[in-house]
Parts: structure tokens; C-alpha cells; sequence
């Protein structure tokens, strides 16, 4: 692939998370909040098929692995469309195939359908297997569009925060109007390391996992948990320095978090299993189950924190 293509997919991969976004937003206008339900299904698939046909335009010879492909959820329907959601591609194209986009759609429906909330995502990454056999994630955006940024890889190997101008500015994240405007529109992203004797760990608004309520009790460290609610919010708060951590297990999908930890790792971080061990992503099984995310001079900590509390581990 030529330098100029591998550009492209970044480009692309930003692009597309952000115009996801903004369609997300309109469907919020349009559907209201009223019936949960037909708000969540209806942003879940008109991202997916705006998602689905962009990457049928723009790369015909890629395959795709999206959360609102799989043959389970054929029975979900749009508001004003009775069309069946596009399936992914074939099992078996996909895992001989070298480029494979891994997307989210709508990282984070609960979120979506409540009013007011920001911490929800669009995730679209991009998987690679090089002529070697040796396969990474080679690209990869999220996109916050209720705070109206995007958080993006870059060719350089680096990673970006793009500020859009939709969205609602978030105190935390982007200040007030004016302070906000006055902000440039893309800047690097490097994850900031936390404070000395402190640690903040992202979990589950609803559902905090009892191991990680033990790993905070176990460390010597000031631990705070501090809830978010989708992946990809929680991940992109690690990046923006909202938080210092995030430790999950008990159940995730590839698409949960392919863009978020191709951005994490392209910014600095650290990301793998939360065993050390590396993720892998485009496998038969699209199940992948935990995942830590923190700034290199926590992970040690963390994982050895993990082993310490193993045993109450989701089975």
C-alpha cells in the first residue's frame, strides 16, 4: 500500500465516525426520546447502512465487520424502513481477507436514548494482515458527537483530537463557547499520565464490576471510579485525560473496541488483555471479553493489581 492510501485511511476512518455522528444527532432530533426503543434502533441501523454503503463506495475490495451486520439481529428494524440490516461480510471472505473495517455503529445505546447525555460513540477501525502474515490494527477514529470531537489516528502514527463544530460543548472536556471556539480545531493527543498516588478508573454506570471495586481496595493508590457509559466513551476519556484508567471484563465484541484501542495505541497508551496479553482482532469469534487501557506508567500496577484479584473475575 502506498503512503498516500495509508493517509487515506485514517482520513477515511475520521471522516466517515464523524459523519456517522452527525447523522446520529439528527436521528436524536427527529425520533425524540420519548419511545427508547425505536430511538436505539433506529441510530443503530441508520449508521450502520450509512456506514455500510460509504465503505461499499469508498473501499469495494474491503470486508466489513459491523455490530448491526450479524445475522442476530436481522430482525431489527428502522422507524419508516422495513428493510432487513445489511449483513456483514461472509465468515469466511472476512478471515482470508487482508483489510477488514471493524465498526461500531453506535457504541453506547443506552446513552444515545437518554437526553442530555454525551457519553456515547461511533467506532470505525480499520484491521490490516501485511504480505507476512503479521496483521495490526492499521487505523482507526471515535467519535463523541454529542461532545462534538473525534479522536483519530494519523499516517505520522500518531493520534489527533479534531473538535468539530456540532455537538454540545462539554465542560470537561472542551470548556465553555467562547473558551471552546477559541481552541484550534485539531491538536496531537498524547495520554497524559496521572497524578502521583492517585488513579481513576472508568466503569459501567449501571453494572461496576466486583473485581474492579477489589483491584481499587487492593492498590496503594487514591482510587476513584468514576462511571461512563459506552467503551468508547471510556476509552477516549483515558485519552483526554478525564480519567486514568479503564479495566473491564465480562463480556465485549471486537467492534467494542478495535477504534478506540488502535486510537489509544497510536496515542501513547497502553492497551491489551488484562492479562498483558496483546488484543487481537478479525478471529472467528468476535467475542473479546476485557480489556485495559491505562498510561504506560500504570500498567504494571494494574496488572499485577489484576492478578491479584483474579479469582473474582468474571467466569
Amino acid at each position: 500500500m502506498t503512503e498516500r492510501a495509508a493517509a487515506d485511511d485514517h482520513a477515511l476512518a475520521a471522516e466517515l465516525a464523524a459523519a456517522a455522528g452527525r447523522l446520529l444527532l439528527g436521528v436524536r432530533d427527529e425520533v425524540g426520546f420519548a419511545d427508547g426503543r425505536a430511538l436505539k434502533d433506529t441510530g443503530d441501523l441508520r449508521s450502520h447502512e450509512y456506514l455500510m454503503a460509504a465503505l461499499a463506495e469508498r473501499c469495494p475490495g474491503d470486508a466489513v465487520l459491523s455490530e448491526e451486520g450479524r445475522s442476530s439481529v436481522a430482525g431489527k428494524r428502522s422507524r419508516g424502513d422495513d428493510r432487513a440490516p445489511t449483513r456483514n461480510t461472509g465468515e469466511a471472505e472476512r478471515l482470508s481477507a487482508s483489510r477488514v473495517w471493524i465498526i461500531d455503529p453506535l457504541d453506547g445505546t443506552r446513552e444515545f436514548s437518554e437526553e442530555g447525555r454525551r457519553d456515547w460513540a461511533v467506532h470505525v477501525a480499520l484491521w490490516e494482515r501485511d504480505a507476512a502474515g503479521a496483521a495490526r490494527l492499521s487505523a482507526g477514529a471515535v467519535a463523541l458527537p454529542a461532545q462534538g470531537l473525534t479522536l483519530r489516528t494519523d499516517a505520522t502514527g500518531g493520534a489527533s483530537l479534531v473538535r468539530d463544530d456540532a455537538g454540545e460543548p462539554d465542560p470537561v472536556t472542551a470548556g465553555s463557547d467562547a473558551a471552546r471556539r477559541g481552541l484550534p480545531r485539531e491538536v496531537p493527543l498524547h495520554a497524559p499520565a496521572p497524578d502521583a498516588g492517585k488513579l481513576r478508573i472508568a466503569v459501567s454506570r449501571t453494572r461496576p464490576p466486583e473485581f474492579v471495586q477489589r483491584l481499587a481496595e487492593n492498590l496503594d493508590l487514591d482510587v476513584e471510579l468514576v462511571p461512563i457509559g459506552s467503551a468508547g466513551a471510556k476509552i477516549s476519556a483515558v485519552l483526554l485525560g478525564e480519567v486514568d484508567a479503564y479495566v473491564h471484563a465480562g463480556g465485549q465484541y471486537e467492534w467494542d473496541s478495535a477504534a478506540p484501542a488502535a486510537v489509544a495505541l497510536a496515542a501513547g497508551a497502553h492497551a491489551s488483555r488484562i492479562d498483558g496479553a496483546p488484543l487481537e482482532y478479525n478471529r472467528k469469534d468476535p467475542r473479546l471479553p476485557d480489556i485495559l487501557v491505562c498510561h504506560p506508567v500504570s500498567a504494571s500496577t494494574l496488572l499485577t493489581g489484576i492478578g491479584d484479584v483474579s479469582d473474582s473475575l468474571p467466569g
